[in-house]
């Protein structure tokens, strides 16, 4: 495996810390290493990713912020793109901008937003995609696709960073992973999440072999940017304990999974501290990972693997 980038790492949270404001949080997150501060972006029991966002860069000075992803359904691009050249330019150039097509049934059934098949999506999501960059560029943009018309429309303000920030896309099919790998500046591999729900079908779709085939289409498509690229895990569960095989065996129970196969996928991190870094070391010489976003409450716990692992 040819990527040898140093490792980061990010977190995402729904809401503050336990105790903590949101403000306080971010502060927390960023005195502990973490590079980035996500917020997922749904209808749910959760802060509103581009207020949150903002709070959080305000409250900060170096923690680079950004949603995992926007659903792209949900907002029009050309007002993403003012959003986040805006939140960019504003925060000195610290915004990671994630983009997505959408996913979860439950928030457009809930909504009314049309839930149309994956393949429209995508093809609205690879649309916009275009749009938001083109905007982030010099000059007036005209673009006409199937669902977006844009006509001489000059993005504004411009970024902070050249070009707009980084490109985030994470994907577990074939098509948007190499949209991914053609477009993104950072890569997520993904469990397939086409049915709409988090469900066995897309945790067998996480197992190692799988993320060999994703990698795989990512490198076909790449090219030769592939080594630009950076590749990026989402962990379902990281947690520090000594029994990660008992935590596995919970774990694969409910999903008709072996507890080797629950700890051999990437979007699970088990173990001792010393454990869970080698692991890391080892999914980096096999897959190229170097960028894992952590969820919730294990900011604290996984403190001491961002501490340990760090820029190396």
């Amino acid at each position: 495996m040819p990527h040898d980038r140093r490792f980061r790492f990010g977190i995402q949270l729904s809401q503050p810390l336990e105790g903590s404001s949101w403000s306080e949080t971010a502060r927390r997150v960023e005195s502990l290493g973490y590079s980035t501060l996500f917020v997922p972006d749904h209808f749910g029991d959760q802060l509103a990713p581009i207020t949150a966002l903002a709070i959080a860069a305000e409250a900060t000075t170096t923690l680079r912020v950004g949603a995992l992803v926007f659903d792209n359904d949900y907002r029009h691009p050309v007002t993403l793109a003012t959003e986040t050249a805006t939140l960019d330019l504003l925060s000195g150039g610290r915004v990671e901008l994630g983009l997505g097509a959408g996913w979860m049934r439950t928030d457009y059934e809930q909504s009314g937003i049309a839930y149309d098949p994956p393949g429209v999506r995508v093809d609205r999501f690879e649309e916009a995609l275009e749009v938001v960059t083109r905007l982030f560029g010099d000059g007036p943009v005209d673009f006409e696709g199937e669902h977006y018309t844009i006509t001489g429309l000059e993005g504004l303000p411009k970024p902070h960073t050249p070009g707009g920030p980084p490109i985030v896309i994470g994907g577990g099919g074939r098509r948007v992973l190499s949209i991914a790998a053609r477009r993104a500046d950072i890569v997520g591999i993904n469990p397939n999440l086409a049915s709409g729900e988090i469900g066995a079908d897309v945790v067998a779709d996480a197992m190692a072999d799988r993320v060999d085939e994703k990698v795989d289409w990512v490198r076909q498509a790449a090219g030769d940017r592939f080594d630009d690229l950076e590749l990026n895990v989402l962990s379902f569960l990281s947690t520090v304990t000594d029994d990660p095989v008992g935590l596995a065996e919970g774990v694969a129970a409910m999903f008709g999974a072996s507890a080797t196969d629950v700890l051999a996928t990437p979007s699970v991190i088990a173990g001792t501290v010393p454990g869970i870094c080698d692991t890391l070391r080892e999914r980096r010489d096999r897959w190229g990972f170097s960028y894992y976003v952590f969820q919730g409450d294990s900011a604290v716990a996984m403190a001491p693997v961002v501490a340990e692992l760090t820029g190396t």
